[in-house]
Formats: structure tokens, sequence, C-alpha cells
């Protein structure tokens, strides 16, 4: 799962980067405004974890800048404890939660798995179905009540798509959720992973869509799935929405330094 991390504090920016990739996460670290502009412009984020004072771009504007491009990527700001005004506006600028300085590893991984799942829309670090559900917090996948501890990469897979059952996921978007930004990816590593996880759970862990991706039904594990146009069309809205974000959010980007 991808982060970006915009920070420009070094002793900050390098604890974060060892706790989150610890942790399995896939970090992309940038220290001004400007850069971090540029890569939430250039690929797919899980999560944005923002500083405040940066060099350039400062955090406040370039959360403003993301919010009026219509992105609704989760965002954690870093503040300083004693900056009640600033921690405020960010709230109220669009920002998802904020964490205070100093920073400690626990709670920063917690904040970040509370907000993923708020996300998807649910209240506990389980997310998915009865028959097939993946625990955030302990990494575990439960297929059939089953439970069974991920790897990285396996976790980065079923979370991307378990976030939406029953959505389907295109090779690109799943690409973007499992490896790290502006790393060469073979081009049927996706395939791979999802061989070797049906072959731990079964052929109907992730269904193919011919033509369009791959999706999960948690409810319907096993058993013969018919994905709802709903989904197909939200792949299409998802494919010309990718190719105008970056035309978007240069727009708002202009908008904002005038």
């Amino acid at each position: 799962m991808r982060v970006l991390l915009i920070e420009d504090d070094l002793h900050t920016g390098q604890s974060l980067l060892c706790a989150l990739k610890d942790a399995g996460y896939s970090v992309h670290w940038v220290r001004d405004g400007e850069a971090g502009r540029r890569a939430i412009s250039a690929a797919y984020y899980a999560l944005i974890m923002l500083g405040i004072d940066l060099p350039g771009v400062g955090g406040i504007d370039l959360l403003r800048m993301i919010r009026a491009a219509g992105d609704d990527v989760p965002v954690l700001i870093l503040a300083a404890r004693e900056d009640l005004e600033t921690r405020v506006c960010s709230l109220d600028v669009g920002a998802d939660d904020c964490l205070l300085k100093p920073l400690e590893g626990r709670e920063v991984l917690a904040r970040i798995r509370a907000i993923l799942r708020r996300k998807a829309g649910y209240a506990t670090s389980r997310i998915g179905g009865d028959a097939l559900g993946l625990d955030l917090e302990t990494r575990q996948l439960y297929c059939n009540a089953v439970a069974s501890t991920l790897s990285a990469r396996e976790f980065a897979l079923m979370h991307a798509l378990l976030e939406r059952p029953g959505a389907i996921l295109s090779r690109d978007q799943l690409e973007d959720r499992l490896y790290g930004w502006g790393k060469e990816v073979e081009s049927n590593a996706v395939d791979v992973l999802i061989h070797s996880m049906r072959k731990k759970f079964g052929q109907s862990l992730i269904r193919n869509v011919l033509g369009l991706g791959w999706t999960v039904m948690p409810g319907d594990v096993g058993a013969a799935v018919l994905v709802a146009p709903a989904a197909v069309q939200g792949l299409q809205g998802v494919r010309r929405v990718k190719s105008i974000k970056s035309e978007t959010f240069q727009r708002a980007s202009i908008g904002n330094r005038r």
C-alpha cells in the first residue's frame, strides 16, 4: 500500500519512513510542497501524510489544492503540539486527522488504520464480510472462518479489493496499489500474485472479469459471482477520471496561486 510522505524535517521524515516500511507500507518521501504537488498529480496514493511548514508551497495551501481538484485521498496532518489554530484550520480545509509532534510510532500506525477503514466504510479494524474479511491491524485474512497471516504484498492486494467489494480493479489500478512510486513492475506481476492467492485460498477468492480486471465478493466465496453493471461503469469512470486528474490538479494549483 502506497503512502506519500511530505515532510521537510529530516529526523521526523526518517523516523516515519522506517516505521511505515517496517509495517509493510510503500513510502514515497518528498521534502517540499512543490515536489508533493507533482507526486500527487503523477500517481495514486492510499494516504498522504502532510507536514505544515514546508518550503515553497505550504501544507495548508497544498491541502486546499488537493481538495479543490476533487481529490478525496485521505490526508493526515503532521502538526506542532502548540499550534492549535493551524490544526483547526487544516481540519476545516479537509484533513482527515492530525498527529501531534513528537510522533509515536504505534499511534501513527493506529491512526492510519483508522483513517483507511473509515474511508472503506467500516467502524472496526476488520473489513469485508463474514465469509471473507481482512483485519487491518493483524493483517490476517479470514476466509470461511479460517485466519491466515498475509505477506505485505498479499495484504495490499486484498485490502485494495475488499475496500469496495464487487468493484472491479484494473491491472493499472492494482499495480498502483501494490508497488512503490517509480518502481519497475513486471508485466505479469499482478497475475502471479493472484495465482498464488488462489492456490492458497481457492479459485473463487478473486474473480477475473474478462477485459476489465479483478473483483471479490465477500458474501459469496466459493459460489458463482455476477458482476453488477454499476461496477463496470464505475471502472470506466475511474479510467476517465485518471486520465484528467493531472490536468484538473494543475488548474486548481494555478487558481490557488492567483
